[in-house]
């Protein structure tokens, strides 16, 4: 069972930076494809960004195409999420996990559990 940390999140204007990281025990994340999601109050957990197993295929929302870039180091078992130009709507609790099938962009699609997640709060 893998487990995942998610780490990085804080307080930012708008127009700012941050990069958020996940780190994995128990399981390999090379073994999976992974990705990003986010949750606000009273919303769905919604997809974020994707990436494949080898890092060679990326996949974004639309809403943050051109300033989210999602990395991964298979080698120290861990993913990044390199948030850049963010946005008040941006605001919200991010969590990492391993996918189970490429394509699947909805939180159903995910292998094992959640982490805890890490707060973003981008003001304006």
């Amino acid at each position: 069972q893998v487990q995942l940390v998610e780490s990085g999140g804080g307080l930012v204007q708008a127009g700012g930076s941050l990069r958020l990281s996940c780190a994995a025990s128990g399981r390999t994340l090379s073994s999976s494809a992974m990705g990003w999601f986010r949750q606000t109050p009273g919303k769905e957990r919604e997809f974020v960004a994707a990436i494949s197993r080898s890092g060679s295929l990326e996949h974004y929302v639309d809403s943050v195409k051109g300033r989210f870039t999602i990395f991964r180091d298979n080698d120290k078992n861990t993913m990044d999420l390199q948030m850049n130009s963010l946005k008040p709507e941006d605001t919200a609790v991010y969590y990492c996990a391993a996918l189970r099938d490429w394509g699947i962009w909805r939180k159903e699609n995910i292998f094992g559990s959640w982490g805890q997640g890490t707060q973003v709060t981008v003001s304006s």
